[in-house]
């Protein structure tokens, strides 16, 4: 399932969060407070990540501003954090290689096997299944 027989999904994980870069763009977010996406985002930006809502709104939330697609944001993206659902989150991926990204992390619930080969393949990390607003304050122990 891995690039690297050798590495762990847990050093993936340590990576982009510590090495991959601190602009992350949260494909599904919307200033609904209720929303996951938005609770996450918020935990992202107090461990000094700068969040860019994409969303088909492209609403400003926590202070940044939103972009309709990865492809209209107007500056390099180092993670794109996927809340959309399994059957549209491959597309997504596939958009986050195309701008760039180092990085693809799937949320909780976000399964798409292919597209994590794909991913891969063209060079990125990318974690599926998991939450960085539960991951990143284990980081230090």
């Amino acid at each position: 399932m891995y690039a690297d027989a050798a590495e762990t999904e847990t050093e993936t994980i340590r990576r982009i969060l510590r090495d991959s870069g601190d602009t992350w763009a949260v494909v599904g977010l919307s200033d609904n407070e209720s929303r996951a996406a938005y609770r996450v985002a918020a935990v992202l930006q107090r461990f000094g990540k700068r969040v860019v809502p994409v969303h088909p709104k492209a609403e400003r939330v926590h202070g940044e501003e939103g972009y309709a697609s990865l492809a209209d944001i107007p500056f390099p993206v180092d993670v794109v954090d996927v809340f959309v659902n399994s059957g549209l989150a491959g597309a997504v991926a596939d958009e986050a290689v195309a701008i760039g990204a180092k990085a693809v992390w799937f949320q909780l619930g976000v399964i798409d096997d292919a597209a994590y080969e794909r991913t891969r393949a063209a060079g990125l990390d990318m974690v599926m299944n998991h939450c960085p607003a539960i991951e990143i304050p284990l980081l230090d122990r």
